[in-house]
């Protein structure tokens, strides 16, 4: 059977928990992973008839390569019902959620996903992918059997980001998102190269330094001129000959 049947690129979903660039683990001890949480608007029909289709096509792999030719009565698949509640814990899935198929794809830390841009070029800033962006997901379903449980996968292939969305928990924001776009300083006059504006706050313009003081500790510039010498005439205050 083909790979290819079990491979299907989504429509415009949107995208949660996402881990394309570093590898995650959920939880302490499980393996690192890239991931992403796929949510496919159920007004998608034609993606959801791929994927089921895709699923059904991993479940005949499986019964002939992985379950000695027999489907496990009970099969776990990894799409869900947004609307319904989470098979871990039984509590209901986000809003975010509401109305659409969820499901998580992954990778191991050997294969990292491309992440592209809408023209198709890599996207290098990481800041611009996050939750809650939305693009299109190449993935794969797969059947598995290990640790005595059977049932169908999802792998992670490329990602493309198609559109900028509201972040969803756990998104990264900018400095300009929180405090506003940065406004252009304006060079103060008199300014000295190479210091900043604030090292010169409250310091005179014209000379911009501190003064020179004396030995005393009075500023030179106020500082009286010493007596000169003299080699003649009487001494005011003693009455003595110079």
């Amino acid at each position: 059977m083909s790979m290819d049947v079990c491979r299907v690129t989504t429509g415009e979903a949107r995208l949660s928990y996402v881990h394309l660039f570093k590898p995650y683990a959920f939880q302490q001890g499980q393996e690192e992973k890239y991931s992403v949480t796929v949510l496919v608007p159920k007004t998608d029909t034609d993606t959801m008839a791929r994927i089921n289709a895709a699923i059904e096509a991993a479940k005949q792999r499986g019964i002939s390569d992985k379950w000695n030719g027999q489907c496990p009565p009970i099969l776990p698949t990894p799409v869900h019902d947004g609307d319904g509640v989470r098979p871990s814990d039984g509590m209901p899935f986000g809003d975010e959620c509401k109305g659409h198929w969820v499901f998580t794809a992954s990778a191991k830390e050997d294969y990292p996903p491309e992440v592209v841009d809408v023209n198709g070029n890599p996207i290098i800033d990481q800041s611009e992918v996050y939750s809650g962006m939305y693009g299109h997901v190449r993935v794969n379903f797969f059947p598995y059997a290990f640790g005595g449980k059977k049932g169908i996968g999802c792998g992670l292939g490329p990602v493309q980001k198609t559109k900028d969305g509201e972040a969803l928990g756990g998104g990264r924001e900018s400095a300009a998102q929180v405090f506003g776009t940065p406004i252009p300083q304006q060079p103060q006059m008199g300014a000295i190269p190479g210091m900043p504006a604030y090292a010169t706050a409250g310091m005179p313009t014209q000379q911009q330094q501190a003064p020179v003081y004396g030995t005393a500790g009075i500023p030179a510039s106020q500082a009286q001129p010493a007596p000169q010498a003299s080699t003649g005439g009487i001494n005011p205050i003693t009455g003595l000959p110079y």
